[in-house]
C-alpha cells in the first residue's frame, strides 16, 4: 500500500520520482505528489488525485528542476482522496516535507497536543502529525543549542538524526518515512518501523523506494532498511544508524530485478503477461530443488535439519488472501504426502488469538510481498512464543524473509498486477517440494518420490498447454460479463481452486463471486442459483469426479448456467455445461495449479469486457503494509 521514491544526484529529480512511481502505480493508490529541492525557492511541493499521468501534467505546467527529491502515491486510510491529503506533507514553517506509508495509530493525541502548540494542520491525514512532530523536535533541538555544541568535524546532519529519532519514538503504528529539509539540500533521511523501505546505490546519486521495482534500470545495488534504523542519504554517500544513532555496518546486495521485468513487454496489461509468464516461473520455482537420486527436494535455506523437520508434531500455515489459498491446497499435499497434521490460519486472525500449539509445532508464513503486515505480525507472535518459523516469500531481502528462521524465495519475479496469478501458482509449487520433502522424511516411498519428482517436472508444459484455453476463456467471458453474481464450486484440491476463481473475479472486475465446496451447495448456495447466476465447476478427473457431476446436475435442473473446467479428453462434463474449459490432466495434488489458468483468462477477459482496470483494480493494493 502507498508507494515512496526518492533521488539525490546530478540529475533532475522528477525523471526519476515519476518513473518510479509509474514503477509502483500496482502498489494501489489514489493520489500522488512530489517535492523537490529547489535552488532559490526551497521546497517545491506539486501533487494531485487521480493517476501518475495527471501529476506529470502538472510537472509539465509547473516543473522542477531540483536534483534532491521525494514522491508518493497514496492509498487513503485517514481522509479522502483529495489535494490536501495527498502526499508530500509539509512540517512547522515550510522547514520539512516529508511522504509516509503506514499507519500512525496515535495520531490524534499527537494532533491535539502539536495544535495547542500553534501547529495549523491543513490536512485529515495521520502523515502531517508525523511532519509537524519532526518539525518541533528540530526546533526544540536548535534552541536547546545542539548544533553550536558539536565538535568540529562532527556530522553535520547529526541534529536532523536526532529530530526523527526522537519524533519516531514517539509514534505508535506503523511507517515508511522520507524526509528532507529545506535547509539541508544536500540529505534525504529514510526511517522504517513495520513498511518497507530500499536505498538503491548509484554512481554519485542514490535512490529510495519501497520495493526494488524503481531500481531497476538505475542500479543492481540496494540496501535493505531494519525496523528502527535512520538512513542518511546523500549524493555520494549512504549512513544507517540504529535505534541508538550509533552507525550500523550495512550490506549491499544484489538486486534481483531487471528493467524488463517491470515492463509490459507488448501485453496489454501486467496481470496477462504474468499469467503467461507461469510455464517459465514454475521452472524457476522447482529449478535445482529436485533430487532424483534421492527422490526427493531439496532446499538450502530451511535452517533445519532432518531430525528437528521429523520431530515436528503438527504445522501451521498462516497467510493472506491468494497466499491463504496455495495455504489450502498445501493442507491437502503434507497431509497426504507427509501424514502430518496442519491448519490453514487466516493471518489477521492468528496474530490476535492464542491457540494451543506444543512447542513441536512449525509456523510456516506464505506472502509474496514479504511484507503483508498480518502475516508479518503473526510470524513474530508465534516466534515470541518459541515455535520455528518458515516462511515461503518472492520478494528477496524482504521483512519476513529476512526474520523468519528459514525459508524458500519463489523466484517467480515481480508481480506487477495487483491480482496474483503467478505468485499463486509457484507457490502451490514450492508447497508441493515441502510436501515432497516432508514425506520423503517420514514415511513417503522412494517410488513414490521419483512419481512426484517426473509429475512436477511435467508440469509447466502442462501450464503452457492450460494457457490454450485464452481463445475459450475469451468466448466464454463474452456470453458472461454482464452477470452480476458468479459462484465457484470445487471439491478436495479444488476447493481451494474455487476460492481463488472467485477472488480473482470479484478484484479485477468488481463482480460479486463466491467460492464453495461443489457439496456444500446443498447446504445454502443454491438458493442463489438462477439464469442468471453461473456456476463454474472445477471438475478435473479425480476420486470425487463423480460426486461433482451430479452436483453439476442439480444446478442445471434450476436453470442456472454452468461452466465447467475439465480435463482434456472429457466427454461426459459436456454433456451437463453449457460451456466447458479443457485443460491437461495432471495428478489430482497439481490440479489448482493447472485448472487455475483459465480462471485467471476468464476474469481477465470478463474484467475487459466490463471496462475495468486490470492493474489497478479500484480499493486495492498490492501489498497490505497497513492493519
Amino acid at each position: 500500500m502507498c508507494g515512496i521514491v526518492g533521488y539525490i544526484g546530478p540529475n533532475r529529480a522528477t525523471d526519476f520520482l515519476l518513473e518510479g512511481l509509474r514503477r509502483l502505480e500496482y502498489r494501489g493508490y489514489d493520489s500522488a505528489g512530489v517535492v523537490t529541492f529547489e535552488e532559490g525557492g526551497g521546497l517545491a511541493v506539486t501533487k494531485t488525485t487521480g493517476r501518475i499521468e495527471k501529476l506529470a501534467s502538472a510537472l509539465q505546467a509547473t516543473p522542477h528542476d531540483g536534483t534532491l527529491g521525494i514522491g508518493h502515491t497514496r492509498w487513503a486510510t485517514h481522509g479522502p482522496a483529495n489535494d490536501a491529503n495527498a502526499h508530500p506533507h509539509l512540517g512547522g514553517d515550510r522547514v520539512l516535507a516529508l511522504v509516509h506509508n503506514g499507519v500512525i495509530e496515535n495520531y490524534q493525541v499527537l494532533r491535539q497536543k502539536l495544535t495547542e502548540r500553534g501547529y495549523v494542520f491543513k490536512s485529515d491525514t495521520d502523515t502531517e502529525a508525523v511532519a509537524h512532530l519532526i518539525s518541533f523536535e528540530l526546533d526544540q533541538l536548535l534552541a536547546g543549542g545542539i548544533i553550536d555544541g558539536l565538535p568540529d568535524g562532527d556530522d553535520p546532519h547529526r541534529v536532523l538524526v536526532e529530530a526523527l529519532r526522537v519524533a519516531t519514538s514517539q509514534l505508535r503504528g506503523t511507517y515508511g518515512l522520507a524526509v528532507v529539509f529545506r535547509d539541508y539540500p544536500n540529505v534525504i533521511l529514510a526511517s522504517r518501523l513495520g513498511s518497507p523501505l530500499v536505498i538503491g546505490v548509484g554512481d554519485g546519486e542514490h535512490f529510495i523506494a519501497s520495493d526494488g521495482s524503481p531500481l531497476a534500470g538505475h542500479t543492481d545495488r540496494i540496501v535493505y532498511l531494519a525496523d528502527h534504523e535512520i538512513a542518511v542519504v546523500s549524493a555520494g554517500a549512504i549512513r544507517v544508524l540504529g535505534r541508538d544513532s550509533a552507525l550500523v555496518t550495512h550490506s549491499v546486495e544484489q538486486l534481483e530485478i531487471d528493467a524488463s521485468q517491470v515492463e509490459l513487454g507488448g501485453f496489454p496489461h501486467f496481470m496477462l503477461k504474468e499469467i503467461f509468464e507461469q510455464p517459465e516461473t514454475i521452472r524457476n520455482a522447482m529449478r535445482g530443488r529436485l533430487d532424483r537420486e534421492q527422490a526427493t527436494a531439496v532446499f538450502g535455506g530451511l535452517n533445519l535439519e532432518p531430525r528437528q523437520l521429523r520431530s515436528i508434531d503438527r504445522m501451521v500455515l498462516t497467510a493472506c488472501g491468494t497466499s491463504w489459498h496455495a495455504a489450502m491446497v498445501a493442507e491437502y499435499m503434507i497431509e497426504e504426502f507427509a501424514r502430518l497434521p496442519v491448519e490453514v490460519e487466516y493471518a489477521s486472525e492468528l496474530r490476535y488469538r492464542n491457540p494451543p500449539m506444543s512447542p513441536l509445532t512449525l509456523l510456516l508464513a506464505i506472502t509474496q510481498s514479504g511484507e503483508t503486515i498480518d502475516t508479518l505480525a503473526a510470524l513474530r507472535e508465534m516466534k515470541r512464543k518459541g515455535h520455528r518459523s518458515l516462511a515461503i516469500c518472492n520478494v528477496v531481502g524482504s521483512t519476513i524473509a529476512r526474520e523468519a528462521d528459514g525459508g524458500v524465495y519463489l523466484h517467480a519475479g515481480p508481480e506487477i498486477g495487483v491480482a496474483s496469478t503467478k505468485a499463486f501458482t509457484s507457490q502451490c509449487v514450492v508447497l508441493a517440494l515441502i510436501a515432497l520433502h516432508l514425506g520423503r522424511l517420514r514415511h513417503l516411498s522412494y517410488e513414490a518420490g521419483l512419481r512426484i519428482i517426473d509429475e512436477l517436472e511435467a508440469l509447466a508444459a502442462s501450464v503452457e498447454k492450460a494457457l490454450e484455453t485464452n481463445d475459450m476463456a475469451r468466448h466464454v467471458a463474452g456470453r458472461y460479463a454482464g452477470c452480476d453474481n458468479f459462484l465457484y464450486l470445487g471439491r478436495q484440491y479444488n476447493f481451494p481452486t474455487a476460492l481463488e476463481g472467485a477472488l480473482k473475479l470479484k478484484e479485477i472486475s468488481y463482480i460479486h463471486a463466491e467460492g464453495y465446496p461443489a457439496a456444500e451447495m446443498k447446504h445454502g448456495p443454491i438458493a442463489l442459483v438462477d439464469e442468471h447466476t453461473p456456476s463454474v465447476f472445477i471438475v478435473p478427473q479425480g476420486a470425487v469426479y463423480e460426486k461433482v457431476l451430479a452436483n453439476m446436475e442439480e444446478i442445471r435442473a434450476r436453470g442456472g448456467p454452468v461452466i465447467a473446467i475439465v480435463d482434456e479428453d472429457d466427454e461426459r462434463a459436456s454433456q451437463i455445461a453449457d460451456e466447458v474449459i479443457r485443460v491437461p490432466h495432471v495428478a489430482d495434488y497439481l490440479q489448482p495449479i493447472v485448472t487455475a489458468i483459465p480462471l485467471q483468462l476468464l476474469a481477465y477477459h470478463i474484467a475487459v469486457l466490463r471496462g475495468c482496470d486490470v492493474d489497478k483494480p479500484r480499493n486495492l493494493a498490492k501489498s497490505v503494509t497497513v492493519e
